[in-house]
């Protein structure tokens, strides 16, 4: 076959399958659907730039945690407990080994009858050389050392008690209950291992309280007030919640410059928050934030970027009418709104908010 004819032979096989698949039944044919275009408002760097919230970014953080560990050292015989565990305020949670202290508390029992019998002997001459001084039958001196004597008996007995109460006390540390309900969070040590005082075993949060912990500057925190209402924004979900100031630290000092304060969760919304989630809240501020940004500086809202893992971006609107994302580096914070460093100019349009969800491609249509 000669090139020609190879060539007419595809070209003829191509336009017979096209055909084919032209004029096939209703079922054959292609079905198109059109996308309804997403409402979007626009903006530029700059137009929102009201400053009159403060955005900051924080973690939700159990309403109390606590580290658990002993106060006697020795080898752990069990942890009752594993992580993710609910446990019930004064559950059981680590078993020490005390057969030390069991040998001490035994020892103090011991010196307590010791002392007990030294105390009845000595009770039975003080209350003979008593008797026998009122029928001047004994010296003054003799009564004397027979007292010194019986106070001697008594206070060897209060000590070997005291010292039984010791090792009780001991005995006690050697089985680490739940101070709280909670939840276990974190196991550091396995049976088998040597607890040290103040080591750490186990870490319990409280998971029925959650609670966010964010870092304001020193510049805004005077622009708070406790009871302030704040709203939340949650990273990895996307979703928004309502919540209220209720701590505001006055000191920086072992926070490095940055002032504490905490927001707490409504029970309502506590359902699918986990501890350790970050996110941005967004808190009224007592009078309008001053922008100390310089003036070419390119601010657009806290609430336009998008957060994707560790990458920070914002929507804009292409040639074609659809949303794309664009990739940007933000700076510094100023009230409700950052510094883009990168990505945006100064006279390119961003979209500020939309009536639904956006993702690449999907068509947008400007608000009126």
């Amino acid at each position: 076959m000669t090139p020609g004819k190879v060539t007419s032979f595809v070209l003829g096989t191509f336009s017979t399958i096209f055909l084919a698949a032209c004029g096939g039944g209703d079922n054959d044919k292609l079905t198109v659907v059109k996308e309804d275009p997403v409402v979007v408002t626009v903006s530029k760097p700059g137009e929102n730039t009201s400053g009159t919230k403060i955005i900051a970014s924080g973690v939700v953080e159990a309403g109390q945690t606590a580290n658990i560990s002993t106060r006697v050292m020795g080898y752990i015989n069990k942890i009752y407990v594993m992580v993710g565990d609910h446990v019930q305020a004064g559950q059981s949670l680590v078993s020490i080994n005390s057969n030390d202290i069991v040998a001490r508390r035994a020892q103090a029992d011991a010196m307590i009858s010791q002392a007990q019998a030294a105390l009845a002997n000595a009770q039975k001459d003080y209350d003979r050389f008593t008797a026998l001084y009122n029928k001047q039958s004994a010296s003054a001196k003799e009564l004397d050392n027979v007292t010194l004597q019986y106070n001697a008996a008594k206070a060897n007995l209060e000590a070997a008690k005291q010292i039984r109460n010791e090792a009780n006390a001991q005995l006690s540390y050697a089985n680490i209950t739940a101070p709280f309900s909670g939840v276990v969070t974190q196991k550091l040590l396995d049976a088998g291992g040597i607890a040290n005082p103040g080591m750490p075993i186990l870490t319990i949060e409280q998971s029925s309280s959650l609670q966010v912990s964010a870092a304001i500057s020193e510049s805004q925190i005077g622009l708070l007030k406790q009871g302030g209402d704040a709203t939340i924004l949650v990273k990895s979900t996307g979703k928004t919640l309502k919540g209220s100031v209720t701590q505001i630290s006055e000191s920086s000092r072992f926070s490095g410059g940055q002032y504490l304060i905490k927001i707490n969760i409504p029970n309502k919304d506590k359902e699918g928050l986990y501890a350790g989630m970050y996110v941005n809240v967004s808190i009224p501020a007592k009078q309008k934030v001053e922008t100390t940004a310089d003036a070419d500086a390119v601010l657009v809202p806290q609430s336009a970027i998008v957060h994707k893992d560790q990458l920070t971006g914002l929507y804009t609107i292409s040639n074609n009418n659809t949303a794309l994302l664009r990739w940007v580096r933000l700076g510094n914070n100023y009230g409700d709104n950052v510094e883009v460093l990168s990505g945006l100019s100064r006279d390119e349009n961003f979209i500020l908010s939309a009536d639904g969800k956006l993702f690449n491609g999907v068509p947008v249509k400007e608000k009126l």
